[in-house]
């Protein structure tokens, strides 16, 4: 049990810190509507996961290649809408403007489906966690467990962990602010552009 307990927190230590769309999400959220409102979203893996790793350990190693050209597109539209927003958010700033009350869930409803167009939970769970799961659980199911509950209360954690720095760092000043949501409103356009162009490569390799 210890190896798989060891292996989700080292693997959700490494899937948290590297830089992708949903990281990018989260900081243009926090930089724009503060850490109060953003702090749910840190838990959007655990609604987002549940369709991704059924489809994955039951569907995704059976289908075709076709699938994550429409992933990918997806994906990439939807991280340009929330890049346009952001974009909105960066141009109009002022420091002085309360935040949105209501914004926490539709943070979270966002950052789920920012996560659920990723392709990245996908591969990650037909090539990393999906067979080490199936190792796991058929060694002992206190195994493969022990492996989800050790990799996705890693993740929350490090989720926190990235908000709460990028909330200190709003309080540098507002041209600070400014900067970084102009940054991470950049991210999110960037990653969208990549997915988009990751979608139209395979439908015209196909």
């Amino acid at each position: 049990m210890t190896t798989y307990l060891i292996f989700g927190i080292t693997y959700a230590f490494a899937a948290a810190a590297q830089p992708g769309p949903f990281q990018t999400y989260i900081i243009s959220q926090t930089l724009s509507r503060g850490w109060k409102h953003t702090l749910p979203a840190a838990f959007a893996p655990l609604l987002s996961d549940v369709p991704i790793i059924a489809l994955t350990l039951i569907v995704l190693s059976q289908v075709r290649v076709e699938f994550f050209r429409f992933l990918h597109c997806g994906g990439g539209i939807f991280l340009l809408y929330l890049a346009i927003r952001s974009f909105a958010a960066w141009r109009h700033f002022d420091a002085e403007t309360e935040m949105d009350v209501q914004s926490g869930h539709q943070t979270l409803f966002n950052a789920a489906i920012v996560n659920l167009l990723n392709p990245n939970p996908y591969v990650g769970w037909s090539l990393i966690m999906g067979p080490m799961f199936l190792r796991g659980w058929r060694e002992a199911p206190v195994n493969g467990l022990s492996l989800l509950v050790s990799f996705y209360a890693t993740m929350i954690i490090c989720t926190v962990g990235i908000i709460m720095l990028f909330a200190f760092a709003r309080k540098l000043g507002p041209r600070v602010n400014r900067f970084s949501l102009g940054l991470s409103t950049a991210g999110l356009a960037g990653f969208g552009i990549y997915q988009l162009w990751l979608g139209i490569t395979l439908f015209l390799a196909g």
